[in-house]
């Protein structure tokens, strides 16, 4: 045991993780529109491959209701074969971006845009999986979905068999949101998992007529890309691959910033950790299953339940290896309904309702980012809101560092005070010489510019410029105070 100090809390925090991760690794992939198995496949190589790699010690991988959405679409437009082409490209990108050092740089993603992205993807996910709940099939974009929600409430009410599969799935949500309020000995079972076994119980023993998954077995879901697969696919498959890549590196990378608040261990190495997440895709993509990302749900729970090493993470892919080995055709007896109310549940848990109120109060330009992010995800796709939400950002960004403030005092005799303090660059420069231009000509002016915090190449020369024409006038030259540090070159009005 002095070798392995840590191997018993590590192997039971392992088949909490395992618990945590079964129901959510098959509810992903049906809401995905791929086989449940593929689901597993992803959870295991998050445990045996990606589980052993340096990064992040404690956070736990697998297939993410983050991903849902996008990998649905992938699959309807372009086919089940060609996942496979899309994860293994993705994973090649990150394992490349990894290496170049990239990793580091996602954290100076705005949090806005990813909270917004998450918000997105959970209202998308929320409607689609209502319909699911009631047995329904879900409209295409995200838009209709959400939009065809009251007619979807209207046929369900006339349907006997969709009005039971709904107070199924509503009754697993239940569950899921009373559960935490059980003592914690109860608690030791994961909600998502007791819900399921509950659900199971309810179908079997009023022999409910509801939907079940459709077990392929997992060697026979597995389904890698071949050579009519690549010679198939278009161009346009290269801006799906850029989105699978950005998405999953920044949920990865932020996942891992926020497990690190939660222990006192070895702090993340986000370029190993995004070449670890790379590794993992390649091989997801190679075997034709979902794509993979750091999921805050399991890792919290994996930290939670005492782990210490990776060892926890490796041991979780155990388990659900030897799970979708032994006991492939358990997966048969879970309703649909139920894995439909888990994604709900999950759904909701990626929208910061408790961060908005906050959010506008302190930083009402990034509470509208996050709300614009998420509109836009739902309005138009995945892909082109996440753009929408970073071009938010960087205008906000580049707003904010041109900001500048003039005030003048004028006391009615001798000369005119104008203060300029903030950043003075390019992007502001009409309003600044607008607003000088405007001052009397007749009176001398003095120019304090020692609260810039920036003073740019192209606002230098233009306040030269403007300080030689006032003075040539034939009245006192401005006088000018510099900025804080400024160069050794002063502004002069000659």
């Amino acid at each position: 045991m002095t070798k392995f100090p840590h191997l018993r809390q590590d192997f039971t925090a392992s088949l909490v993780v395992f618990l945590v991760a079964l129901p959510l690794c098959v509810g992903v992939a049906v809401a995905s529109g791929v086989p449940a198995e593929l689901g597993l496949v992803t959870g295991i190589v998050g445990g045996l491959v990606t589980g052993l790699l340096p990064g992040s010690s404690l956070q736990v991988s697998g297939p993410a209701a983050g991903l849902t959405v996008l990998v649905f679409e992938a699959v309807q437009e372009y086919g089940l074969p060609a996942l496979g082409i899309i994860v293994l490209a993705a994973g090649l990108l990150q394992l490349i971006m990894g290496a170049l050092k990239l990793g580091r740089w996602f954290r100076a993603i705005s949090v806005s845009v990813v909270e917004g992205m998450l918000a997105g993807i959970g209202l998308v996910l929320i409607a689609g999986q209502l319909y699911a709940t009631a047995g329904l099939k879900a409209p295409a974009s995200g838009i209709d979905k959400i939009l065809g929600l009251p007619g979807a409430a209207v046929d369900a009410a006339g349907s006997t068999a969709a009005l039971t599969s709904l107070a199924l799935g509503t009754a697993t949500i239940a569950v899921m949101v009373l559960w935490k309020k059980l003592p914690q000995r109860a608690q030791a079972v994961p909600g998502a998992l007791a819900a399921v076994i509950l659900a199971i119980a309810a179908t079997a023993l009023f022999n409910l007529p509801v939907a079940t998954v459709e077990v392929k077995g997992l060697l026979g879901s597995i389904q890698p890309p071949g050579p009519d697969t690549f010679g198939g696919v278009g161009i346009g498959i290269i801006g799906t691959i850029i989105a699978f890549t950005l998405i999953a590196s920044a949920e990865s990378l932020f996942s891992a910033a926020a497990v690190d608040r939660l222990h006192d261990g070895p702090r993340t190495r986000y370029d190993k950790e995004l070449m670890a997440q790379g590794a993992g895709n390649t091989l997801c993509g190679v075997l034709g299953a979902l794509p993979m990302t750091a999921v805050i749900v399991r890792s919290s729970a994996n930290v939670s339940a005492g782990a210490k090493t990776k060892a926890s993470r490796v041991l979780h892919g155990v388990w659900l290896l030897l799970f979708a080995a032994l006991l492939p055709g358990t997966l048969a007896l879970i309703p649909l309904p139920a894995l439909a109310g888990i994604l709900v549940h999950a759904g909701f848990k990626l929208i910061p309702f408790q961060k908005m109120v906050p959010l506008w109060k302190e930083h009402r330009g990034e509470a509208l980012i996050l709300v614009v992010t998420a509109v836009s995800i739902v309005a138009v796709n995945m892909f082109e809101g996440v753009l929408i939400g970073l071009a938010l950002s960087v205008m906000k960004t580049a707003w904010e560092a041109s900001h500048i403030k003039l005030e003048i005092i004028d006391k009615g005799a001798g000369p005119i005070q104008a203060y300029l303090s903030g950043n003075a660059t390019f992007l502001r420069l009409p309003k600044i010489l607008g607003d000088l231009e405007g001052l009397p000509q007749d009176r001398p002016v003095e120019l304090d510019l020692s609260g810039l915090h920036h003073l740019d190449h192209a606002c230098r020369t233009a306040l030269e410029n403007w300080a030689a024409r006032h003075s040539a006038t034939g009245i006192e030259p401005v006088k000018v105070t510099e900025p804080t540090g400024a160069p050794a070159e002063k502004l002069t009005a000659a």
